[in-house]
């Protein structure tokens, strides 16, 4: 496989490789920096982070998952990184006052809204919703990913997520059905 020996030149220190493998997931890597970031110079400088820090973690990479899967989590880590380091701290959530919200398996919005309506809804809720909402929603992880990721509890991602799609939900009904416009 080709992408298994440049990704072999990298851990050598191949420059040349390392150009290619960076050629080859930047502009993938820059938009889920930017959906996380806001700011296309933020998630640029998320991104290059990222490559820096993979590329010298590049030994760790053991291929248990594709490379690009590996890469993402660590632009969405560093992303939320440098989000922490702006003050923006998730809400803490005391998991003895939660009880276990149970998956909905049926959630649907109406006919008519269309993705872009939902990322735009999205950035509304807040930010203790937003992430983990991103995160399972739109980058696909599961509540076990979420919560190593945010360090919070599979609870908290479960109930976060549960309580962001309610939120979501209740944004889009109101922009499909035109109500408190």
């Amino acid at each position: 496989m080709i992408q298994h020996k440049l990704i072999e030149a990298c851990k050598q220190n191949s420059r040349r490789a390392q150009l290619k493998l960076y050629n080859k997931y930047c502009d993938g890597m820059y938009y889920v920096a930017l959906r996380f970031m806001k700011d296309s110079m933020e998630a640029e400088d998320a991104m290059q982070e990222a490559f820096v820090k993979a590329f010298e973690k590049l030994h760790q990479f053991n291929g248990e998952v594709s490379f690009g899967a590996w890469l993402k989590r660590i632009v969405i880590n560093k992303c939320l990184d440098k989000l922490k380091a702006r003050k923006l701290e998730l809400v803490a959530i005391n998991e003895q006052t939660l009880g276990t919200v149970e998956e909905e398996n049926n959630w649907q919005v109406e006919d008519g809204i269309g993705v872009e309506e939902v990322k735009e809804k999205m950035e509304n809720l807040p930010e203790k919703y937003k992430y983990p909402l991103m995160l399972y929603l739109i980058e696909g992880y599961d509540h076990e990913e979420i919560s190593e990721i945010l360090d919070i509890s599979q609870v908290a991602s479960r109930t976060l997520v549960h309580r962001g799609k309610k939120k979501l939900q209740e944004e889009l009904k109101t922009l499909h059905n035109g109500t408190g416009y």
